[in-house]
């Protein structure tokens, strides 16, 4: 039965703060060891003094089947075998548990349980359930879960067993059941549902040879039919003859996602004699068949003798004084749902927005195939018209994807809807339980189908609304792994590889170690390199380059692991062929340069920097004015990194090391001071360390004028940092020390300024050089 739109969604159910107990119940299933602990072959056992009410216990599989934590399966459910703990309501789908475990739950007599696309249970389950089924109220198999006896499909004796004791399912108190896709001859349901008097509810969509469902004597009381695609045109006559004995029933579904099944003769006459028979009627889907007849206005048959009003759909002008609550037309022939006189109080259809998410909450559980439909309708009215129940629409998609992980379309139409919606809310802002609610159903649904470009495409897309990396650092390493799989395996030189490598670069900007370390971890320097490699023997160049180095660059950044992952991963010869290749693309000129930067900050890697094929294109690039003075500062910081461990670790003869260092010293001077920078410190302590280096003037000349360039840029970020990290003190050493010139100490006096100005403007006083310093200053 179908309630009024407005209630089919609440929107407290979905918005406001996490509750103290899901985020218990997240934190539980992310960490079992909490609760339990593995035995020698893997199982879980409850911890001794655990003692876990029904409650919980249900909620458990709940959230983690929801959260999609882990796979519900036989070493998971042995947390509930054997121990002090109780379950009541099971709901699993989608698992690869095998009849042991349902023999596990089974015995804490459960009052409901649904098993759906399990595809390892047999018949035996059946009997388990029939063991202990002293309080089961509610049992469902939906999808490829198959556990009607094979017996019972064939024709020869091996089914004497069932007949001899009469029954399939002994469940005595049973009131709900669903049995999917049940292919037995039609005399046989006779057995199958031998027993159950007391069913009120009965679905058994995607049934075979239903026949005339004769055997309505065996569940009189049903108040609930889902006949979901099942053939029942053959003999309407005697199909609608044979239900009209239900007189109890209030929800019929005869819906039909195959055309063909759905064609009626004299379909008038069919829709009326079945609801003028089934006076309690309340909900009756028919969509997707032709029994609402051919148009608008249609001219009732005077045949029919109840027929005595006008409407829109002839075969229920029985019901125009005592309309339907609900009416399923979506799909029917003839656009149904787009008639104005309908004896109904809620409609699903595709007319509008509103059918429309009406026929999503009334696909969402059981009709997959019509799911994937309704969501592309839904998808068409973001991107080409206005939705005002935009809520609505955000939560069924989620929902629908959450529900269906493993189905493509659905996750697709989901990922393209979830795109437009969250490019309009985030405009306002999306509370933070529903952006990781949305992000962790875009990454479940890209996880499941990585190797689909659409879905990917899609997903990515969506992930680009949102402040990356800070939304998603709760699931930062799932979100790497997705990245890197597509970085790797989607269309070189697609628009796939493009964004979820900009993703990525994205992923590796603004992180702490931690997460720059797992970056590495994962095979990010070796799955860069290779991009570098396929790119550089096609003599192609395109952002996938840059972006590549980029990552690199931002991945390495205090991260000595990562940078001894590239030099472990030849990435060197890779630097050489670009330079060969490119000298004259600027971004990527400096993005490599920033990257061995990183690696000459290393002190243990810096005699792997020390060839002179590396070295002459270092000194080299000291006179490039490529991207302002970017190429040139990186190629001065790796020369002075490396002159700072002595002229004993200058092992190379060519290009020679007093050389090199006086091409430093004219690059730095040519330095415009006041210059923006694009680079980012997150950290200023390898500078600083070449503040000590008096025996090599040139490198403390190179650390002095990028602290005072970037503090007197960018003083509110990086006075702080000078100050924090002990640079004031050593500044101030340094302008005591007689050994440095007058430019570095003029240098060093600004930085000095520039920090009290931004950090203590109020003890703010005249700074003095000597007369000596004064006068050389001036001069300068």
């Amino acid at each position: 039965m179908m309630a009024h739109p407005d209630a089919l969604f609440n929107r407290k159910q979905y918005i406001g703060p996490e509750s103290l107990a899901d985020i218990c119940f997240r934190l539980i299933c992310s960490n079992l060891d909490i609760i339990s602990s593995k035995d020698e072959r893997g199982y879980r056992i409850l911890r001794k003094g655990v003692a876990l009410p029904s409650e919980i216990c249900d909620r458990i599989i709940e959230f983690a089947h929801r959260n999609g934590t882990r796979d519900i399966d036989d070493y998971f459910l042995s947390m509930f075998k054997d121990s002090p703990t109780r379950l009541k309501r099971v709901k699993i789908a989608n698992s690869s548990l095998s009849d042991e475990s349902v023999l596990t739950i089974t015995k804490h007599k459960l009052t409901e349980l649904e098993l759906s696309e399990c595809k390892n249970l047999t018949e035996l389950t059946i009997e388990h359930i029939n063991a202990n089924s002293d309080n089961l109220i509610s049992l469902a198999f939906r999808g490829g879960s198959m556990i009607v006896p094979s017996q019972l499909k064939s024709e020869d004796d091996s089914a004497l067993n069932y007949n001899k004791r009469g029954y399939v399912l002994r469940t005595p108190n049973l009131k709900k059941l669903a049995l999917w896709n049940v292919d037995i001859a039609a005399y046989k349901y006779e057995l199958l549902l031998a027993g159950l008097t007391n069913l009120t509810h009965l679905d058994l969509s995607n049934a075979s040879h239903i026949g005339h469902v004769y055997y309505h004597n065996l569940v009189p009381n049903l108040v609930s039919l889902s006949l979901y695609n099942v053939k029942i045109n053959s003999h309407p006559e005697a199909f609608v003859t044979n239900i009209s004995y239900l007189k109890n029933l209030r929800d019929l579904d005869i819906s039909q996602s195959h055309s063909k099944h759905g064609e009626f003769e004299n379909p008038n006459k069919i829709l009326g004699d079945l609801v003028c028979g089934l006076p309690k009627l309340v909900s009756l889907d028919i969509g997707g068949t032709n029994l609402a007849g051919r148009g608008v206005a249609e001219r009732p048959d005077r045949s029919i003798q109840y027929c005595s009003e006008l409407c829109d759909i002839p075969g229920l002008s029985f019901r125009v004084h005592t309309p339907l609550q609900f009416l399923g037309l979506y799909g029917t022939a003839h656009g149904a749902c787009r008639r104005h006189d309908i004896p109904a109080q809620v409609i699903a259809g595709e007319g509008n927005e509103e059918q429309i998410l009406v026929a999503a909450r009334v696909c969402m559980d059981n009709k997959r195939d019509l799911l994937r439909k309704v969501l592309n309708d839904l998808y068409h009215i973001f991107r080409y018209e206005n939705c005002e129940r935009m809520d609505q629409a955000l939560h069924t998609v989620l929902e629908a994807m959450e529900k269906h992980p493993t189905e493509k379309h659905i996750q697709i139409s989901g990922s393209a809807t979830l795109f437009y919606i969250v490019k309009i809310q985030e405009e306002n802002g999306l509370p933070v339980e529903m952006k990781r609610r949305i992000i962790g159903t875009l990454l479940a649904g890209m996880s499941a189908h990585r190797d689909e470009e659409t879905m990917m495409r899609n997903g990515c897309l969506a992930l680009c609304q949102f402040r990356i990396p800070h939304d998603v650092m709760w699931n930062y390493e799932e979100l790497v792994r997705v990245l890197l799989h597509s970085a790797e395996n989607a269309e070189q030189e697609g628009f796939v590889q493009r964004i979820g490598l900009y993703l990525l670069n994205s992923l590796a900007c603004q992180v702490d170690g931690r997460h720059k370390r797992l970056l590495g971890e994962l095979g990010c320097v070796p799955t860069m390199l290779r991009l570098i490699e396929y790119r550089l023997e096609g003599g192609l160049f395109d952002d996938v380059l840059e972006v590549a180095w980029s990552t690199m660059w931002n991945m390495t950044d205090e991260t000595p692991i990562n940078c001894q992952r590239f030099l472990v991963a030849q990435g060197m010869r890779l630097f050489l062929g670009c330079v060969d290749a490119y000298p004259n693309k600027e971004e990527l000129l400096r993005n490599m340069m920033g990257l061995l930067g990183n690696v000459a900050e290393v002190e243990n890697l810096r005699p792997q920097l020390m060839e002179e094929r590396f070295v002459a294109v270092f000194a080299r690039l000291l006179n490039s004015d490529s991207d302002g003075i970017e190429v040139s500062y990186n190629a001065a910081g790796i020369l002075a990194h490396m002159a700072a461990d002595g002229r004993e670790a200058w092992v190379v003869k060519n290009p020679d090391r007093d050389y090199v260092l006086s091409r430093m010293s004219t690059a730095i001077d040519r330095w415009d001071l006041s210059a923006a920078r694009n680079i980012n410190y997150r950290s200023f302590l390898p500078l600083l360390r070449l503040l000590d280096i008096f025996h090599t003037p040139q490198c403390q000349y190179w650390a002095i004028w990028a602290l005072a360039n970037l503090t007197k840029v960018y003083p509110d970020k990086y006075c702080i940092l000078v100050e924090k990290e002990g640079g004031l003190t050593k500044l101030e050493k340094l302008l005591k020390d007689p050994r440095p010139n007058l430019r570095m100490k003029e240098l060093a006096h600004s930085v000095l300024m520039h920090c009290q100005l931004a950090c203590h403007p109020e003890q703010l006083q005249p700074s003095k050089l000597s007369s000596d310093d004064a006068c050389n200053a001036e001069a300068l």
